[in-house]
């Protein structure tokens, strides 16, 4: 870790509750902990951030029990004010324990201002300094996992130099990353997931947690294939991202929403007009509680529901390793025939 990183993270824990009341304002304290619903001030009671230092570490710390996220108070700063690069984070942090901010830029060379709080703000921001995938390590990364998708689509950008922070450790890097737009199905921008990747495009990269989202999750997904204002009566949603890539590949006519997690799986929104909505599982348990809670909301909602069920752990296993041809053939029966005739045709 930076000595300024991690200084900072030390006094601002000596501000722990300070610093919770500001960037935190969702929550409350309960005992020696802060109690909010997340590191991007949700109401809940999920993550807990400790006041002061104990056995078990120092003051600022904090877990989210349900995501497993976990970190000090510049992860909190960074994702409840939305910012983007860690000069921006650093810069708060100083601001926040009245510290002068370091000398600026050379050249009187200005950095654009910190997104306003509320992390959709950032998400935009950095979709918007991102560049189309065509060409990038971000092609060469779904390529390399059997996923072709059309160059139009606008969900999907790249970025050379992503800033990524260790939670554990502190300490600040940039990677080249795909940047997945969250969307509404109106196609508003409302969050994004990084996956951070191997400068070669070979894979991800070589971090603890390579993938993480910021924004508004709930309700909203990466879509692919969703056309604002466009009658969609069918669509396919299902929890990974490369799992939904998958379908598309297979079916590049079929719109499909990918969540950022089991729980946002469970409390997506259907866009008008739907009538079947495919959801599609994985082979393991971790995600069935999307799926049944998905399904009830479809059945009340007078949506049908039909389950899509990979051959081996999940699509993109099943696109790598058994090829496009065979998913094809194995999703076909367990689409409608009407819908196998519309998205399986050849061509």
């Amino acid at each position: 870790m930076t000595g300024s990183a991690s200084e900072l993270a030390r006094r601002l824990g000596d501000h722990a509750e300070a610093v919770c009341r500001e960037y935190l304002s969702n929550g409350c304290r309960s005992g020696n902990h802060w109690i909010v619903g997340d590191v991007r001030n949700t109401r809940g009671r999920s993550m807990h951030v400790r006041l002061k230092a104990n056995a078990k570490g120092p003051a600022g710390k904090w877990v989210d029990e349900q995501s497993g996220e976990h970190g000090d108070l510049l992860d909190v700063i960074e994702q409840s004010c939305g910012l983007v690069e860690f000069r921006e984070v650093a810069d708060e942090a100083r601001r926040f324990l009245s510290m002068p901010l370091p000398p600026s830029r050379p050249n009187g060379s200005q950095r654009q201002p910190a997104a306003a709080r509320g992390s959709p703000d950032a998400a935009r921001r950095l979709f918007a300094m991102s560049q189309p995938i065509v060409g990038t390590p971000a092609e060469r990364y779904l390529a390399g996992r059997g996923i072709l998708l059309s160059a139009h689509e606008r969900a999907l950008r790249f970025h050379p130099g992503c800033y990524y922070r260790d939670f554990v450790t502190g300490e600040t890097q940039t990677l080249p990353a795909l940047i997945a737009a969250v969307t509404s199905f109106d196609g508003q921008i409302t969050g994004l997931q990084r996956t951070w990747l191997d400068p070669s495009g070979q894979g991800k990269a070589q971090l603890a947690d390579p993938r993480r989202s910021l924004g508004h999750l709930l309700g909203n997904a990466v879509w692919l294939g969703l056309e604002p204002g466009a009658p969609r009566p069918v669509v396919a949603a299902g929890e990974g991202f490369e799992t939904m890539a998958s379908l598309r590949t297979v079916m590049p006519a079929l719109p499909v929403a990918a969540a950022t997690s089991a729980n946002h799986l469970a409390g997506l929104t259907f866009p008008p007009g739907c009538r079947r909505f495919y959801i599609a599982a994985d082979a393991d348990a971790a995600g069935r509680h999307g799926i049944e809670r998905l399904s009830q909301r479809a059945g009340e909602a007078g949506i049908l529901a039909l389950t899509l069920q990979p051959q081996l752990g999940d699509f993109n296993d099943d696109l790598r390793h058994l090829g496009p041809a065979h998913l094809a053939a194995w999703l076909s029966d367990q689409l409608l025939p009407e819908d196998a005739r519309l998205f399986l045709s050849p061509g």
